[in-house]
């Protein structure tokens, strides 16, 4: 059946939607804390804000903090390179590599006889003209193509109040009239709403043949859940990267790795290694999940929105994450975007802002009705409505906060997750079919199966 509430019902509506929150909210008491990993930013910065996701709830589409909970730690936590908000001290340390030569016995002028030293044949060398590096080559190519990215912003602290900070990472220039492909997470918290700059934040772009000056830049586009944004600056003839074909990669053929490690100080570092591994899923959050390619080569805090080369020169990937364990035990583990997912939304972001398309149902997720929860319960295992926002897909159709959903499109759903799956493989403006099941009686938790049909309406950030 389908459900529709008018806007003269809306008063009603919204009394069931807060009773149901009420009980939900009420009932759980804060017990059953979600247990996702707790994936945080690699900055000072960038920890506080991460703390936002020590939450009950997410959106099926889009981060929502209705509030705070305990998040468990992960052993080995996932950190995206980004944003480097602090200043980073060490020192260099030099190791010295010393070659001895084997001692070869030869004649002396005595008479030896029967005293024969055996020797081991000596290996030669062969040193290399250092203009024969492939790395060298690429180096050349490419670099003047990475940009440095500097990012100041403003936050309201109840305590403190206004405190000014400030980050830095890497860019990609794809465009010589000035368009540059970096990370989401390097510049969101300069972004306010949509792609409008935040009050009293401002991005700037440093070029690597300029690093005297920078030129102030603007938010043309961004995605969070391929964590990919575009800027512009007001700049032409600028050098624009090749753009490689991520598809065609080999695992363990040579990667090189361009950006920005500890802030603008190191500007155009390269690194290189292999591909190691391609099509590796990670999840950067509690509700977004990323294809990534995997490598050994080094990517740091500030590398984040550089590029990765293949051999040829060619960028394939767009340097996001690594992984580190808590006393550094984990080395070599880092990853990139491919750039064909970015290719995909380029034109996108460029054009309208936003990726066109993509399906939005209009709910959020309570992830703490587990298997366990749920047969404690004695309710089905599903997606738990948290929350329904006013007048989308869902809202229009009935779905209220407390229902749990069962199927979609006749699939069976347990969790977010798998809700998403199937939500992703349509598109704005089609009309679902929603099973979902909704408790009648809040003390004997008796209910009743509902299917709804539901038209998706457009992601748009």
């Amino acid at each position: 059946m389908k459900g529709e509430i008018s806007m003269d019902g809306f008063k009603d509506y919204e009394k069931n939607n807060t009773e149901g929150n009420n009980y939900w909210r009420s009932y759980y008491n804060g017990q059953y804390k979600a247990q996702d990993p707790y994936y945080s930013y690699y900055s000072a910065q960038k920890q506080n804000e991460y703390d936002d996701l020590k939450t009950s709830s997410f959106y099926s589409e889009h981060y929502q903090k209705p509030h705070k909970g305990k998040i468990k730690e992960m052993i080995v936590p996932l950190l995206i390179v980004a944003l480097l908000g602090s200043v980073i001290g060490g020192a260099l340390v030099g190791a010295w590599f010393q070659f001895g030569a084997p001692a070869i016995a030869g004649d002396t002028g005595n008479n030896v006889i029967n005293n024969r030293v055996e020797t081991q044949p000596v290996k030669q060398i062969e040193i290399i003209d250092k203009t024969d590096s492939p790395v060298t080559a690429i180096a050349e190519k490419v670099s003047p193509s990475i940009v440095g990215i500097q990012v100041n912003y403003r936050i309201q602290d109840f305590w403190f109040g206004t405190q000014v900070g400030s980050g830095s990472g890497s860019g990609i220039i794809i465009r010589s009239d000035g368009y540059i492909l970096t990370n989401n997470h390097v510049i969101e918290r300069a972004a306010g709403t949509g792609n409008t700059m935040a009050q009293g934040a401002s991005i700037s772009v440093i070029l690597p043949y300029q690093k005297d000056r920078s030129y102030d830049a603007k938010i043309v586009g961004r995605d969070e859940k391929t964590d990919l944004a575009i800027l512009k600056i007001d700049l032409t003839d600028l050098p624009a990267a090749d753009l490689g074909d991520s598809d065609q990669l080999k695992v363990g053929e040579l990667a090189v790795a361009i950006g920005n490690p500890a802030g603008i100080e190191f500007m155009g570092t390269v690194t290189s290694g292999i591909i190691s591994g391609l099509n590796r899923e990670v999840q950067i959050s509690q509700n977004h999940k990323l294809k990534v390619i995997q490598t050994d080569a080094a990517i740091n805090p500030g590398n984040s929105g550089g590029a990765l080369v293949n051999s040829r020169g060619e960028v394939i990937g767009v340097n996001t994450l690594k992984i580190s364990g808590v006393s550094g035990e984990y080395e070599g583990l880092g990853f990139a975007i491919p750039i064909n997912t970015a290719k995909e939304i380029i034109d996108d972001l460029i054009v309208e802002g936003y990726v066109r398309g993509r399906p939005k149902l209009g709910v959020y997720f309570d992830p703490r009705l587990t298997e366990e929860r749920a047969q404690q319960l004695g309710v089905p295992m599903g997606f738990l409505v948290y929350e329904v926002e006013p007048l989308s897909g869902a809202y229009n159709a009935g779905i209220r906060v407390g229902d749990i959903i069962t199927e979609f499109n006749g699939v069976r759903v347990k969790d977010f997750n798998e809700l998403e799956n199937e939500k992703n493989k349509c598109k704005a403006g089609d009309v679902v079919t929603i099973k979902l099941y909704r408790i009648k009686n809040i003390e004997t938790r008796e209910g009743e199966y509902l299917t709804l049909e539901v038209t998706l309406g457009e992601d748009k950030g």
